[in-house]
């Protein structure tokens, strides 16, 4: 369990506007139009953005691209977020997100990304049409980017809607590792599953 000390920190850090040591902050808001959440932490060379995604977002999206509906639902109950990577700095950036951890009151968890998929859609038989489009709907397990460059696509954290986890982010500016946490982040409620 995270300490009383830390447990502050990270809630400060949350605060719209508040500052981190070294300048960095993270903010956290609702979008007015759609009442979902977002959290966007950034440094003077590289910001992360994440949204909510609704479960029936996520699975209207795969049952359009010929998914089946316990495939579909099986993906929609994971936590899917909306995450954008954008290079502000004159270096290069990395973002690997085989080292991103979910920490959550039952411990870390890795997220789910391309190539678990991949292998699981083979192991089930899905057709090679639909685990494409998914593929490219995911964001790269491995990035890197030049001086303007970005990228968006969907991550999924493994976790049931409604859950709250802290998201620990590995990234490396000109290869200076940075290891921002973006607190609280929380995963979208299932609507279809409370009605």
């Amino acid at each position: 369990m995270r300490s009383r000390a830390a447990g502050i920190l990270l809630t400060l850090l949350c605060l719209p506007g508040a500052a981190a040591a070294g300048g960095l902050a993270v903010r956290s808001g609702t979008d007015p139009e759609t009442g979902l959440h977002w959290w966007r932490w950034q440094s003077a060379d590289v910001s992360v953005h994440l949204a909510q995604r609704l479960p029936d977002q996520t699975r209207a999206f795969l049952l359009a691209r010929g998914f089946d509906r316990a495939s579909a639902d099986r993906v929609a109950a994971a936590c899917v977020l909306q995450l954008e990577i954008r290079n502000h700095g004159a270096g290069v950036v990395e973002a690997d997100l085989r080292r991103w951890r979910s920490i959550g009151p039952d411990g870390a968890r890795p997220l789910l990304l391309r190539e678990r998929w991949e292998a699981e859609w083979r192991a089930a038989g899905l057709p090679r049409a639909q685990r494409i489009a998914f593929r490219w709907a995911l964001f790269p397990s491995r990035v890197r980017y030049g001086p303007g460059d970005y990228n968006w696509g969907m991550i999924v954290l493994g976790r049931p809607p409604g859950a709250h986890v802290d998201l620990a982010l590995r990234l490396a500016v000109d290869g200076r590792p940075l290891a921002p946490v973006i607190p609280d982040v929380e995963c979208a409620p299932d609507v279809e599953r409370l009605r």
